[in-house]
């Protein structure tokens, strides 16, 4: 959810200085994009995964704060709900064995704060949402401590001027209103990072967008929500609805969401920053001392605060990120879209799949976009939500056809051939896109498990509730085993 900002107020005048702040730093990131040097020697790769806290009974447990004292590791920070916290693992060479590191890190940083949170009452989950949320669990007082959340969720019911609706049509159909963001705290996801060269962001961004269904296909694991069985990853229609600051009257004019698709390819990173400037107002216009065109001009390298926080509150699946790191800026793709879960190893596997195709698709001679429609994407990626595992995909030359199929016939040949170029071990892409393979075989995911699982668990009694907490509690003992999921045992 961004940067630490202290609570406030903004006036009209503190508006007009950060758009015009932010323009400066528009300005200032166009010259970097032309002048300064955003090249890397190696490509790293980074992971965010955030966490549900449950106690006992498998119920949410409102104890962010107590979690984070146990735990005392500044990699682990507070997320939007109290029943949230949040994993930055350190970013890594994707090279070699990287990806290994990557989920030993991982693994036993979750071990670690696994056992010191369950001292305080509360198990760390990995899951897209928690099936035993409550209507209760989405009010102002579940909101965290930390003054941003409060201020963001009071700039999005300000813009949006009346309560937020959540309706989504599944199995079941939820309808539902907040006068809070908190709904978004359902939301927990995995943001996998790759660090991009600036003349290959676009094909590389593009790329991401293309594959954005095929991700949520086969990494789907949010069948539930308040007791409802909805979309295989209703995690999607939720964080869309969640935080969207239009009225209907907006939305009937044409205006964007600020979580966003997207509406068109592109040619450069510029182009994204340049959509952010043009179409989205401010929700937290703080200025920093920084002058970004003084910094430039001094040869040193501008943070570009305002443009980068600015970024922060408009949510892209596929984000563009600039960033300063030992004193070198650079540009990374943040992919949004998957849920957390169900285990380490999936992740990983999800991770690897997703740098493998954007890899070699990025650098294809006959893009993949230059066949596919911006629209055919976006409606494949809601389909998938849906759907799931099982959904329908259209890809070009071939047609529409099963996602399971797209996958194991056309897409993880690419994937092998994407991490072979970045030098990954052939240990490595063999053993995590295996697992891409097993899911698509075997037509086993988080979302389809859950399924399964709570249909035995409802099948013997009339109490949904009870059902969703049988199922969580088997979901969270296999997932600290850590088998993929494809392999969990299945009721049917």
């Amino acid at each position: 959810m961004g940067q630490d900002v202290d609570a406030r107020e903004f006036s009209r005048e503190d508006r007009t200085r950060y758009r015009a702040k932010v323009r400066r730093c528009l300005d200032v990131f166009a010259r970097m994009l032309s002048e300064h040097d955003l090249s890397f020697e190696h490509t790293h790769v980074g992971i965010e995964i955030e966490f549900n806290l449950v106690d006992d009974q498998g119920d949410p447990a409102l104890k962010n704060a107590e979690a984070l004292d146990a735990i005392a590791d500044e990699d682990f920070q507070t997320e939007l709900g109290l029943f949230n916290i949040e994993i930055n693992v350190p970013p890594a060479r994707i090279e070699g064995t990287g990806l290994d590191v990557l989920q030993a890190t991982l693994r036993d940083d979750l071990n670690v704060a696994q056992a010191k949170a369950s001292e305080v009452g509360a198990h760390l989950l990995m899951i897209g949402i928690l099936p035993t949320l409550q209507e209760g669990h989405f009010s102002r007082d579940v909101i965290s401590a930390n003054p941003r959340y409060h201020l963001l969720s009071e700039q999005i019911l300000n813009a949006r001027g009346e309560d937020i609706e959540i309706v989504i049509d599944g199995v079941d159909r939820l309808d539902t209103t907040a006068d809070t963001i908190i709904p978004e705290a359902a939301c927990t996801s995995t943001q996998l990072h790759l660090q991009v060269e600036p003349d290959e962001f676009a094909p590389m961004w593009n790329a991401a967008q293309a594959i954005a269904a095929v991700q949520v296909a086969v990494g789907a694991n949010s069948p539930f929500l308040l007791g409802q069985q909805l979309w295989h990853e209703t995690r999607i229609a939720l964080f869309e609805q969640a935080t969207d600051t239009r009225s209907e009257e907006l939305k009937a004019q044409g205006v964007r969401p600020r979580v966003f698709f997207g509406e068109r390819w592109i040619t450069s990173v510029f182009d994204l920053f340049e959509e952010n400037v043009r179409y989205f107002p401010a929700l937290l216009p703080i200025v920093d001392d920084e002058d970004p065109l003084a910094e430039l001009e001094a040869g040193r390298v501008p943070n570009l605060p305002e443009l980068r926080l600015h970024n922060g509150t408009i949510y892209r699946w596929n984000r563009p990120i600039y960033d300063v790191a030992d004193g070198r800026p650079h540009l990374r793709i943040e992919n949004r879209l998957l849920p957390a879960g169900p285990t380490v190893v999936d992740t990983m596997a999800n991770a690897a799949l997703f740098y493998g195709l954007v890899k070699v698709l990025g650098t294809s001679d006959r893009p993949v976009w230059s066949q596919l429609s911006f629209r055919a994407a976006e409606d494949n990626f809601h389909q998938a939500a849906r759907a799931g595992i099982d959904t329908d995909i259209y890809w070009p030359a071939v047609g529409t056809v099963s996602a399971r199929e797209l996958v194991l016939r056309q897409l993880l040949p690419l994937a092998h051939a994407g991490l072979e170029e970045m030098d990954v071990d052939a240990s490595v892409r063999d053993r995590l896109l295996g697992i891409i393979e097993q899911r698509c075989i075997t037509g086993r995911n988080g979302a389809t498990w859950l399924i399964d699982e709570f249909s035995h668990h409802v099948a013997s009694s009339s109490d949904r509730a009870a059902a969703m907490r049988a199922t969580t509690r088997a979901y969270e003992e296999h997932m600290h085993q850590g088998d993929p999921v494809h392999t969990w045992p299945t009721r049917s």
